[in-house]
């Protein structure tokens, strides 16, 4: 679909949402759109940036409304990253493609998850634009190490390291579903798949023939086997119960560029990931895809910047779904935020277009929000705009 097209039909990011559900198999439209256990999670990030009001100020210059800002030294057109996430690819064909080529085109990072389809040396390919890569950490060291210095071959930017995820998550929506991985075709959801046609010849068979079977290409080797193929053994999955500071100095050892500790949802894990050696951190519940029960980020993001005082970066993510949500982050401390749903539903929408689409109405919202507020720089996004006012 073009995207002027696309500009006329998907006005709000739920447009996009829609589009991709009536797109895609019910267990493909549920890992992306649902959370874990009851959706808990996933609605308290919803229901805590809806709490949060703007009080509108008026008589500002807001003539000139910029969205600018600088990440990790270099200029990006807003403050907002694309949330790495896993098998993109399964939403449309080459999904993560087209989601490196959208943020390239609107000038914003790009981060792609180590659960990605498409290799990262294929994403440096087609994409000039600021890249980072997310990483696991592996019970064996040695695979993410691996990792590490294959991301500095590729010329990626940053390194994303993920800490919030020592065990699976128990999501029973993908078992009643059927839909897990090792990814198995049976009958609870092949009727639904069969009821999409075009998502079956496209992402599945065209895939196939092109390129072969779905393989997490970002793993480390010896883990690089067929999605439907993939042994969930004791070391398969990038689960590590052991993980320790220690791991993200050695990390911060082999990597040279910026690197962000993601998954921080305490105070006191901010200072330690900072001593570390991060030179950022991401505010993050893993978007209520983990503990059920996990307080909100936007709730603990103001102890959060203010125990790191300006010593690294802070960005958000876990339920920016909106411009008014971007800017009640920054307005509570964040320096970023990334998204990941809302992009997904775009490129689940429209491909590459949908993707782009997804951040052209972001960044709609956030200035249509900002000039209400009277802000016109993002710095002019503070805390005093806020209803009700934040706790000191």
């Amino acid at each position: 679909m073009r995207i002027e097209r696309l500009r006329r039909k998907a006005l709000a990011v739920s447009d996009l949402r829609a589009m991709a559900r009536a797109n895609l198999p019910r267990g493909i439209f549920e890992y992306v759109a649902r959370g874990t256990d009851d959706d808990l999670a996933l609605r308290g990030n919803a229901a805590a940036f809806d709490a949060i009001g703007i009080q509108p100020r008026v008589a500002r210059d807001v003539s000139a409304v910029s969205t600018a800002c600088r990440f990790f030294g270099q200029d990006s057109a807003m403050p907002l990253a694309v949330a790495p996430t896993g098998f993109a690819s399964l939403m449309w064909r080459d999904g993560e493609i087209a989601s490196a080529r959208a943020a390239e085109a609107a000038g914003i990072p790009f981060a792609l998850s180590t659960g990605s389809i498409t290799p990262m040396e294929r994403i440096r390919e087609v994409s000039r634009g600021r890249l980072w890569l997310q990483l696991y950490v592996w019970p064996q060291r040695e695979m993410t190490h691996e990792l590490v210095a294959r991301a500095r071959r590729a010329g990626f930017e940053a390194l994303i390291v993920t800490v919030d995820t020592p065990v699976a998550p128990f999501r029973p929506y993908n078992l009643r579903n059927g839909f897990s991985i090792p990814f198995r075709v049976q009958p609870r959801n092949a009727a639904d798949i069969l009821r999409h046609p075009k998502w079956l010849l496209d992402v599945v068979f065209r895939r196939w023939l092109k390129q072969g079977p779905m393989v997490a290409e970002n793993y480390p080797e010896a883990l690089r086997v067929p999605v439907g193929k993939a042994a969930v053994g004791k070391f398969n999955l990038p689960f590590c119960a052991d993980l320790a500071w220690d791991d993200i100095r050695t990390i911060r050892r082999l990597w040279d560029g910026p690197l962000i500790v993601k998954g921080i949802m305490h105070p006191d894990d901010a200072a330690a990931a900072v001593e570390a050696g991060a030179d950022g951190i991401v505010v993050s519940n893993h978007g209520g895809r983990n503990l059920d029960a996990a307080v909100p980020t936007i709730r603990v993001l103001p102890q959060i910047a203010d125990r790191v005082g300006g010593r690294a970066a802070v960005m958000l993510d876990s339920g920016i779904m909106r411009g008014a949500d971007i800017a009640k982050a920054l307005a509570l401390g964040a320096d970023g935020v990334l998204a990941g749903k809302a992009f997904l539903y775009g490129v689940g929408a429209a491909g590459e277009a949908g993707a782009l689409r997804a951040c052209e109405i972001l960044q709609e919202e956030l200035v249509r929000v900002m000039t209400f507020a009277g802000a016109a720089t993002l710095a002019d996004l503070r805390p005093d705009l806020l209803f009700p006012p934040p706790q000191t």
